[in-house]
């Protein structure tokens, strides 16, 4: 009867702590990846398989210092995939149909899209450090990289930005 009951039981019942992981971390995936796809019904798909690789390996992802961590990189490396995907689309698209032109955007927007067109390591690092408030040694931790290489990459990241949406803090400049 053992075997029998192990068959019914659900990933969940044998992930202790799980549930609470995922009622703190799943949110804020789901805000990490909608910024970073630009697209919140993407960033909720992309957040939702993240938790499931999560539950997945949760035995293995239970016992790492910061499991939170962990999750972002996966939801990170998730976004950069589908943004990089959907690039190459709109690029094809836009071969076959001509040019329209765009209505003004609101600034936060206008932010995000910018923030969007950079380098992965510069986005993510922008997005880990301004949208979760994260101090650049935690940031290196859920990239994986030197403290030095994030302060490198926000600062690249910035410099990129600057010219883009210098319009929003002196509209008399336009965009």
């Amino acid at each position: 009867m053992g075997e029998l009951d192990d068959a019914r039981r659900s990933p969940r019942d044998s992930a202790p702590g799980f549930d609470e992981f995922f009622t703190l971390e799943f949110p804020k995936m789901v805000a990490l990846a909608s910024v970073l796809t630009g697209a919140p019904e993407v960033g909720r798909d992309v957040a939702q398989e993240s938790m499931v690789k999560a539950l997945r390996d949760w035995p293995s992802v239970a016992e790492m210092d910061r499991p939170g961590a962990w999750v972002r990189r996966v939801t990170i490396n998730a976004a950069v995939s589908w943004h990089r995907s959907n690039s190459r689309e709109r690029r094809a698209r836009s071969r076959l149909q001509p040019v329209a032109v765009q209505p003004a955007q609101p600034p936060e927007q206008t932010f995000w899209e910018a923030v969007r067109s950079l380098p992965p390591r510069q986005r993510a690092a922008v997005v880990l450090h301004h949208l979760e408030d994260l101090p650049v040694v935690e940031v290196a931790e859920i990239l994986g990289v030197a403290p030095g290489t994030v302060k490198a990459s926000l600062a690249k990241g910035r410099a990129r930005l600057e010219p883009q949406l210098r319009h929003l803090w002196n509209p008399e400049e336009g965009p």
